[in-house]
């Protein structure tokens, strides 16, 4: 488990974040007799393991640090990228929409820098299982990388392919593409999901969910939603409480659909004329 949820104290391996009170913070994973060097001092790794969460530390500098577990979150704004990643507030809803949770299997298409296979790694456990398609070797070396980097690459596999020529894998429990033409590999999706699966999208253009929503159709999915997630900070200032300057507003729009299996509608029953009841 990356993230160390059941002791109290940091031990040696844990990956843990030291936060400035100005909100900058550093990720590293404690290692007997190594050495963090910030802008604002040096933190020896010894000095930190055993403290309890929570302990506020200082630099050799004198600059205070807090000891804490990082948060998903967190480990998702530190993915190292070469495109833009998914947001943590829409991977959150993508997560809890398709139902995510331990031990399921779910497939993946664009991998990406991986920040999505992250939380989906996190979000089926150990006994889960992410397969992530990339057809760009580049992109898949650097999502390796960083599940490396966090501790949950075990939990994923990653294959190098085109998904046009379709998915290995059949019955899996829900399905997410982040491609540009998502509408092209529905028929692929479909045989890849088990009926009454989820599927998932993200697309950044209204255009695009047009001409997603019909494949979907096409190809008998059902339940169909669409939207997108704003994301408005406060500030915590309880005697001037207001947002702050900036919003994280669109980042692309979200659709959701389920596969089904369509059954023709019952025949109409002939309605049965009583006998006459005159002699």
């Amino acid at each position: 488990m990356t993230l160390p949820l059941y002791h109290t104290h940091a031990r040696p391996g844990d990956l843990v974040q030291l936060l400035s009170t100005s909100h900058r913070f550093f990720l590293v994973r404690l290692t007997p007799d190594a050495v963090l060097h910030t802008h604002k001092g040096v933190i020896q790794h010894n000095d930190l393991i055993g403290l309890p969460w929570g302990s506020q530390v200082y630099s050799h500098l004198g600059a205070s640090f807090y000891l804490l577990r990082p948060s998903l979150a967190d480990l998702l704004k530190e993915t190292r990228r070469n495109t833009q990643i998914m947001f943590p507030k829409d991977i959150g809803f993508v997560l809890v929409s398709l139902s995510i949770g331990p031990g399921q299997t779910v497939l993946e298409a664009g991998t990406g820098s991986g920040a999505l296979t992250t939380a989906l790694a996190f979000a089926v456990g150990p006994q889960g299982r992410v397969i992530s398609y990339e057809r760009r070797g580049e992109m898949q070396r650097l999502a390796r990388k960083n599940l490396r980097r966090v501790g949950l690459d075990d939990r994923v596999t990653f294959k190098l392919r085109d998904i046009a020529l379709g998915f290995d894998e059949t019955d899996v429990d829900a399905l997410f593409l982040d491609v540009p033409n998502p509408e092209d590999y529905i028929a692929q999706a479909r045989a890849a999901l088990k009926t009454g699966g989820f599927f998932g999208s993200l697309v950044p253009t209204t255009n695009q969910v047009s001409r997603l929503v019909v494949a979907l159709q096409e190809h008998h999915f059902a339940f169909i939603e669409v939207c997108e997630v704003l994301l408005r900070y406060y500030k915590p200032v309880p005697e001037r409480l207001r947002p702050t300057d900036r919003m994280v507003a669109h980042t692309g729009y979200l659709i959701f659909a389920r596969p089904v299996v369509p059954a023709p509608p019952p025949a109409e029953q002939e309605t049965a004329v009583p006998p006459s009841s005159q002699p």
